[in-house]
């Protein structure tokens, strides 16, 4: 199992604006320059994240993209399920928590089990915890931190 490319890029993406000065904006162009990433696949990517309320489009000449809300209220378990909607480790621990054998399934309590702590970790890391550990004058996840 893993996350798909859009889903990591997405959490460089909010990695990035939770280090923009108060009333900046990053541009499509610059994600796509300092993340090393193609404009299209990136605007994708920003359209779902602005679609779940992580992120605010500005058009016009000063446009760019900004959190639409706090950094510290916004997890990576927010973030990934922007992307790939919820997780589901399993179709038997899907939202709809009816599994017809899990009364038997031995392995049914394994996958809820795993599920429930890959959960718990995605949502117990904030961006805004997750910028604050880069180094000012490091990159973040390949993304150039602003100064």
């Amino acid at each position: 199992m893993q996350l798909t490319r859009a889903a990591d890029y997405a959490v460089r993406v909010m990695l990035h604006l939770a280090t923009v000065p108060v009333g900046g904006r990053v541009t499509l162009t610059e994600f796509a320059n300092f993340g090393d990433a193609p404009e299209a696949f990136l605007s994708k990517v920003l359209q779902a994240l602005t679609r779940a309320g992580l992120t605010l489009s500005h058009r016009g000449v000063s446009g760019g993209y900004t959190l639409a809300k706090p950094a510290e209220s916004i997890t990576l378990l927010d973030v990934v399920e922007a992307l790939e909607g919820p997780l589901q480790l399993n179709a038997c621990i899907g939202p709809e928590g009816f599994c017809g054998r899990s009364d038997w399934c031995s392995v049914h309590v394994v996958w809820q089990e795993a599920q429930d702590a890959l959960t718990a970790v995605l949502r117990a890391h904030t961006i805004a915890a997750l910028a604050a550990r880069t180094p000012a004058t490091g990159p973040i996840c390949g993304v150039p931190k602003w100064s």
